[in-house]
């Protein structure tokens, strides 16, 4: 096992996903804070049971790390965020944005996965999956994956995961000090949509309205004329006013 900073880090040629044995692995130790990366992942999922394609070449990473539950709400802005400030860093002129509640676009199209599950003991999993050099082509989907390469982007996921653990962690070092206030901030002037009309796609309902902000835990405020609603769960779509 290797180190990035503070990180132990293991790299596995192919894996059915790293969540899964980030999730083997959090049953083996009992300190310490650990990333768990592949060149090949088979069966890779997403959110709401979705399965997660992955190519060689893209990035499949899966962070261990001791996180209370209350905190989850934050935790998943603060991954959010880093990844899209790690590809400004390394792209300072891509066209990127963040889409509530964690994934990132480049041109409109999703670039990344991210999921969190619940690891033994104190150990949350932090799953993320970026498309560099490849994406699947699904039919039917309003925001249709790419990848980095297809937008012109190039850059080794190795690179890119150093990048994401030197940002991330300065994040949540400035969370750990000042609070969600500080990553909310930032996180809102970079996410698509806000102060414009969108549509929440929830489990059993769909819903419109303007989306107003986010509150202090993570859940997005919707605003229909004078009432206002917290969505804590779905996938967001925004009106194209040109159709």
């Amino acid at each position: 096992m290797q180190r990035i900073g503070k990180w132990n880090w293991e790299e596995k040629e192919e894996v059915t996903s790293t969540n899964d044995e980030a999730e083997a692995l959090s049953q083996r130790v009992k300190d310490g804070e650990y990333v768990v990366t592949a060149i090949r992942q088979t069966q890779g999922r997403g959110r709401r049971g979705r399965s997660w394609i992955g190519y060689e070449g893209n990035l499949f990473m899966s962070f261990l790390q001791k996180i209370k539950p209350s905190q989850i709400g934050e935790i998943v802005f603060i991954v959010s965020l880093s990844l899209f400030e790690s590809l400004k860093d390394i792209f300072p002129n891509i066209n990127i944005k963040l889409k509530w509640p964690n994934d990132i676009l480049v041109e409109n199209n999703k670039i990344s996965g991210i999921l969190l599950e619940k690891g033994a003991g104190d150990y949350l999993i932090i799953g993320i999956g970026v498309n560099l050099v490849g994406a699947p082509k699904l039919e039917g989907v309003l925001y249709p994956a790419t990848s980095l390469q297809e937008k012109g982007y190039e850059v080794d996921r190795r690179i890119l995961l150093r990048k994401y653990i030197e940002i991330y962690d300065k994040n949540y070092e400035k969370w750990q000090a000042e609070g969600f206030k500080s990553i909310r901030d930032k996180w809102l002037k970079n996410v698509k949509g806000l102060g414009e009309e969108i549509e929440v796609h929830m489990e059993k309902e769909n819903k419109r309205g303007i989306f107003a902000d986010i509150d202090e835990t993570g859940a997005l405020i919707l605003e229909q004329g004078n009432k206002k609603e917290k969505i804590y769960a779905g996938d967001i779509f925004y009106i194209d006013k040109h159709r």
